[in-house]
């Protein structure tokens, strides 16, 4: 910026050079790190397409559960602190990269006053006027600016990512809790259906001991099995109340209850689940992208740090006009202007400036090491949850046919029973195996469902409301 006319070709030719040798830019260029990324998941056959490209409703039909989600993208807390943290990093950039743009102020002043006459002999009072700009602008002869400024917009990629996780992490938690509602509705199910059969077996045993046909001790096994029922149903209704609070939680409403949508045993599920290359979890997975952008920024950071230690440059400048009269604060003799060049060069600080590098770069270091492990702990919870998948399968079909032989066990030992063949307790037995295997079915048929769920959160995808 030139403040007088006739100054136009020094200032020109000062701002020429200045471009020039500002171009040198110290510290490190970030460079992603060597990652030893397999060439296919181990429990995984190999494939190009993933499951984490399709959206998660082709999966899982129920229209219940995608409303819940659409409400929670909507409404939940945690996503809308995620977002004003986007503006905010918006904004933090604009601020940062200012630093690299000149500063222009404009300033005036009016004032009266009058000096000693003891000091000043026969001194008046006397008016002042002033109006100008002023100047400010740091050379960025060693690009600690702009290493600043390239920190700040790491970081603002790195907040964009974690908008995407919480995106990510809030949808499979609904989810998650929905099953696991839907589990514990099942299991009430079962409970009550239980209780009503013990119920109808001790009116039954009463009857028998009333008339004296079966020992006593049948009528109190047969009372011990109704009260585990009853504490059964107890805990599910309060645990059913729970999650649905925490699911209206996660939808950014208050505790209440929830609408049911399909219940378990129709949920869709895949026949087989492709999963992609592990390496497009790099770009897939938002956590390792916010871990990668705050690498990149701390990177940066070794630059400005370098550039502490070297002189920094800076103009100053003021333009104005200055006069005793208001009328003539525009005239061409009251014109004011000063413009100036300043060097700032460290010369001892006890090492402060070169332990300051050191920080930057053993910090540096940490979040090489912290990226690495976030890829690999992204690998295993990809691992983590095929594995899942297919062993809940098994276990899902092998509980499946254990409540089928389950409930011919105990239709043929009531049987047995009533014909006097065995004692109670062999009832009690098979009864008791029939109740929990139908709750481990349900369980387990909520596990295989929330492991795909949990595969879905690994690999990164498949969330997209569109």
């Amino acid at each position: 910026m030139c403040l007088v006319n006739n100054n136009f070709w020094r200032c020109g030719t000062l701002y020429a050079f200045v471009s020039i040798l500002v171009g040198c830019t110290l510290g490190p260029d970030y460079e992603r790190p060597e990652l030893d990324i397999p060439v296919k998941y181990i429990d995984s056959k190999p494939s190009v397409e993933s499951i984490a490209n399709l959206e998660w409703w082709k999966i899982f039909q129920d229209k219940q559960l995608q409303s819940l989600i659409e409400t929670a993208l909507e409404e939940n807390k945690d996503l809308g602190i995620a977002l004003a943290r986007i503006e905010e990093a918006y904004a933090a950039v604009t601020i940062v990269r200012s630093e690299q743009f000149p500063t222009v102020d404009a300033s005036g002043e009016a004032g009266r006053g009058k000096r000693s006459g003891e000091i000043v002999p026969n001194a008046k009072t006397d008016d002042n006027y002033f109006g100008g700009v002023d100047l400010f602008f740091e050379i960025d002869f060693w690009g600690k600016l702009r290493r600043a400024t390239e920190a700040q917009r790491a970081e603002l990629l790195a907040t964009e990512a974690a908008y995407r996780n919480v995106t990510i992490v809030l949808v499979s938690n609904v989810a998650s809790t929905y099953f696991l509602l839907r589990d514990f509705d099942e299991q009430l199910i079962i409970s009550k259906r239980t209780l009503k059969a013990r119920l109808d077996s001790l009116d039954i045993i009463q009857a028998r001991f009333d008339r004296g046909i079966v020992a006593e001790l049948d009528v109190n096994q047969a009372q011990i099995e109704v009260a585990i029922a009853e504490v059964a149903i107890a805990s599910l209704e309060r645990r059913i109340i729970q999650t649905e609070n925490a699911l209206r939680i996660l939808l950014g409403r208050n505790p209440g209850p929830v609408t049911r949508g399909l219940p378990l045993d129709q949920q869709m599920t895949p026949p087989e689940i492709p999963v992609g290359l592990p390496s497009e979890l790099l770009q897939r997975r938002p956590d390792l992208i916010v871990a990668e952008e705050q690498l990149h920024a701390q990177t940066a950071r070794i630059g400005v740090a370098e550039a502490l230690r070297y002189p920094s440059f800076t103009l100053t400048g003021n333009l104005g006009y200055e006069s005793t009269e208001l009328s003539d604060l525009n005239s061409s003799d009251a014109r004011t202007w000063n413009l100036f060049g300043n060097i700032f060069q460290p010369i001892f600080n006890a090492g402060r400036l070169r332990a300051q590098v050191d920080v930057e770069t053993a910090r540096t270091e940490q979040a090489i090491l912290f990226y690495e492990q976030a890829f690999q702990q992204a690998l295993r919870e990809v691992e983590d949850a095929l594995v899942a998948i297919r062993t809940f399968n098994l276990e899902y079909a092998a509980r499946s046919r254990q409540v089928i032989a389950a409930r011919n066990a105990a239709r043929l030992s009531r049987a047995r029973y009533d014909g006097g063949v065995v004692d109670y307790l062999e009832v009690l037995d098979t009864e008791r195996t029939l109740f929990n295997a139908e709750l481990a079915e349900s369980d387990t048929l909520q596990q295989y469902l929330n492991s795909i769920v949990q595969l879905y959160k690994s690999l990164g995808g498949g969330w997209s409301l569109k």
